[in-house]
């Protein structure tokens, strides 16, 4: 039976205007850049005022051009509905002239086109003396090579490929033969290696020398490779009856050779390399410390007064349908603009009440410079100041850097949890870590510092650090255990 009901009901929905600020504000300067470009060339309505117009590459929070709410003065009071007779329809129309093709590359990027590896391995694999169906084979395996240059795939799972997709019924020993009597005999040494010890002794044993330090080398990869790498040097040593100045002259050898031998290669045959641009502007004067937005990348945008004008003309001629829908297209491309220019004000006032809150909880450490004067700083401290959400912080310091008078800074990077030492001080979990990369880095390698040891010298320096606080550091600082931290 149908029946009709009212129902009341409380919903959240992001508008279209949020969503796309949300996007802008977690944009670099050189992704906001190209997205600006990408804007300009699809909406015709939106243009760059002049640079004869506009002002220095950067703007400081106190000389900026921002309103009383903090948005950037730009003229876009006009109001497109009063143009237009009729309620806007229903559909969109959307343009894209914009072509991946199209872009600009300036001194800000280095485009390099090389050959890929698996090109090069297929040039090479198609003039050896391997024809029909084991040629298939052999460029199927050079197919499943990853970017290093293994092939991390089971034999197995390849011999039933080979089957469904191929065609090609063959056998696992088949396979493996193709693989290492032609695919692992190709340049450079230790392509198709299925482990590290496969590719190191690749390289290996095209070595021809008589030099006593390859053929040892090569023994000890071969046959004592658990024990080099846990850095059992003693056990080493013991086993082959040697000295220890022969074992380093051993280690040497492998030292020169590759873990990853795809390297060398572009594996998208073109790899594009770009400097870092900061995103703001750190400038100390009398003491005090200016945070800038850096505009370069960001110039200022209005509506163009041509579009507007068209529109007039256009939507006073209400019999013609072809004018109505022109004055209709026109109408959403203005209004697309007006919307773009609100976001991008937006966005800016959030990065520079940001990056203001950011030196202001920082400040001791954008004087001097000294990563030990960095102060216990989370999310949550920086919202508290600008009234922003959480999430919304943590997308402006995204992948946002900062060109300080002592470099550039990575803004993560002075975010950090707290703990309090033997004075009751609160301190900064990154001090407490530069501490430790210190002792570390000071350390005798010839019997390196235990975690247990650590904690007795940090213990020392006023820290009170648990053993498991110390691993947990240690690694979050790529520092390996002590013992493979050992060298000879």
């Amino acid at each position: 039976m149908l029946k009709q009901n009212l129902q009341l009901k409380l919903g959240q929905k992001l508008a279209p205007q949020q969503i796309q600020l949300m996007k802008l504000i977690q944009l670099h300067t050189l992704e906001f850049e190209e997205e600006l470009e990408r804007e300009l060339e699809e909406n015709p309505a939106l243009e760059k005022v002049s640079d004869s117009d506009s002002e220095d590459d950067y703007q400081d929070s106190g000389e900026s051009d921002f309103d009383d709410e903090g948005n950037e003065s730009i003229e876009t009071d006009f109001d497109v509905d009063e143009y237009l007779y009729d309620d806007e329809p229903s559909y969109k129309t959307a343009s894209s002239n914009y072509s991946a093709d199209d872009e600009e590359f300036d001194n800000q990027s280095l485009l390099t086109e090389g050959q890929s590896l698996y090109d090069y391995l297929l040039e090479q694999i198609r003039l050896a003396k391997i024809d029909g169906e084991d040629l298939q084979i052999a460029e199927y395996l050079i197919g499943n090579l990853d970017n290093d240059g293994y092939l991390r795939r089971e034999i197995k799972s390849i011999v039933d490929d080979l089957a469904f997709s191929q065609g090609i019924y063959t056998t696992a020993e088949n396979v493996t033969e193709i693989l290492e009597n032609y695919v692992q005999k190709l340049d450079p040494a230790g392509v198709g290696a299925r482990d590290l010890r496969e590719c190191l002794l690749l390289q290996i044993e095209k070595k021809v020398s008589a030099d006593p330090a390859v053929s040892l080398a090569a023994n000890i990869l071969r046959n004592q490779f658990d024990a080099l790498s846990n850095k059992h040097y003693n056990k080493i040593i013991q086993k082959y009856d040697i000295e220890e100045e022969d074992l380093k002259d051993a280690l040497e050898v492998i030292s020169k050779l590759s873990p990853r031998i795809g390297g060398n290669f572009d594996t998208q045959t073109i790899t594009i390399n770009q400097e870092i641009i900061p995103d703001f502007v750190i400038q100390i004067k009398d003491n005090q410390v200016i945070p800038m937005l850096n505009s370069k990348n960001a110039p200022t945008l209005r509506v163009s007064e041509e579009y507007k004008e068209i529109l007039t003309t256009y939507s006073h001629d209400k019999k013609s349908a072809e004018h109505k829908q022109a004055a209709l297209f026109i109408k959403q491309k203005l209004d697309a603009a007006k919307w773009y220019i609100d976001a991008i004000n937006q966005r800016q006032n959030t990065l520079l009440q940001t990056i203001t809150a950011i030196v202001k909880l920082q400040k001791e450490y954008f004087l001097t410079g000294d990563e030990k004067n960095i102060k216990p700083m989370i999310l949550k401290d920086v919202a508290d100041i600008t009234g922003f959400d959480i999430s919304t912080i943590s997308r402006v310091v995204k992948s946002k850097y900062a060109d300080t008078p002592n470099g550039i800074v990575y803004l993560k990077n002075l975010f950090s949890d707290s703990l309090t030492n033997d004075d009751g001080e609160e301190v900064s979990t990154k001090e407490i870590k530069n501490h430790l990369q210190e002792v570390v880095d000071n350390e005798d390698k010839r019997k390196p510092l235990t975690d247990d040891a650590l904690v007795g010298i940090l213990k020392e320096k006023g820290y009170n650090i648990a053993r498991r606080t110390i691993a947990k550091y240690r690694e979050q600082l790529n520092i390996p255990v002590a013992r493979l931290r050992k060298e000879l």
